[in-house]
């Protein structure tokens, strides 16, 4: 794969043929400063990036365009479904240090507010700026600088021992833009068949407002294909609900009940993982069942 290889870009603004590009801004924050080697305690002090290059060259994967570092793009509130890379590498070994691990790669654009002066800063340097929109939007929208191709690099966390990303962030490979630094708003231009950015908050928000009628009509009968009021109404902790964490995935065996109900009720919501559509459903019955009605 040559993942600079152009795109049907420059005329109808699309990733390919009849897909428009989805850009969202997200924030650049400090790294681990591993992928580069400027990390002061590194193992790797020619940096990870530069030792697993010539290995997936001789997969068909170049990256001699791209600076030998990451990236770290922060979407706070957010985590991301990534899907059908543009390519992938299983159980690659790089290192003696630990296992083998695998990679995926999708093609992506970036760009940025032209800099009045400063040094370029990747992978390490600077702090955590300020929460961006919540939302994707038109790339028309921003007359931002003329995107550059690049890369999300996604080491599998399942078989990557150390330096784990929060779920909020996107590592990406890009050649090296003189003038931003951590803190800095970007946007990111990407297939959104293929890379899809979910907020839970605005789609626990959806589906609690599309309950609400249907709760208020039938009341505990509608539960009643979902484990019922003993699964709602009883008392205990509220399910897990955390960015940075699949705890709490499959929250009760009704589950799947559910989500083939929201095919129709609420199809966005699929989204959501198990112990957050549990919380709505929760929610939705101390607002509209019989206790929340006539309080």
């Amino acid at each position: 794969m040559d993942p600079t290889a152009k795109r049907d870009t420059a005329e109808c603004g699309t990733v390919e043929c009849g897909t428009v590009e989805r850009w969202h801004r997200g924030v650049l924050v400090k790294g681990h400063g591993v992928a580069s080697g400027l990390a002061a305690e590194s193992r790797y002090p020619a940096g990870t990036i530069s030792l697993q290059a010539p290995l997936f060259q001789a997969r068909g994967i170049d990256l001699e365009p791209f600076f030998d570092g990451t990236l770290n793009l922060a979407f706070p509130g957010s985590r991301w479904s990534l899907r059908q890379p543009d390519a992938r590498v299983n159980e690659l070994r790089w290192t003696d240090l630990h296992p083998p691990e695998t990679f995926s790669f999708w093609r992506i654009r970036l760009r940025w507010r032209p800099a009045v002066d400063g040094a370029g800063a990747v992978d390490g340097a600077g702090a955590v700026g300020s929460a961006p929109d919540g939302l994707g939007f038109q790339a028309s929208e921003l007359p931002w600088a003329p995107p550059v191709e690049g890369l999300i690099y996604r080491p599998h966390p399942e078989t990557k021992r150390n330096h784990h990303q929060p779920v909020d962030q996107l590592e990406l490979l890009a050649p090296w833009i003189a003038g931003i630094a951590a803190a800095q708003e970007l946007q990111l231009g990407v297939d959104p068949r293929r890379c899809r950015r979910i907020v839970p908050q605005v789609l626990k928000a959806q589906l609690l407002e599309a309950l609400k009628f249907r709760v208020l009509a039938s009341q505990h009968d509608f539960f009643n294909g979902f484990g019922g009021l003993a699964l709602v109404d009883r008392a205990g902790p509220e399910p897990k609900d955390s960015l940075d964490s699949d705890d709490g995935l499959q929250a009760w065996p009704e589950a799947l009940a559910f989500r083939r109900w929201l095919v129709d009720g609420c199809c966005q919501a699929l989204d959501l993982r198990d112990a957050e559509l549990l919380g709505v459903l929760r929610q939705a019955w101390q607002l509209y069942g019989h206790t929340g009605s006539q309080s």
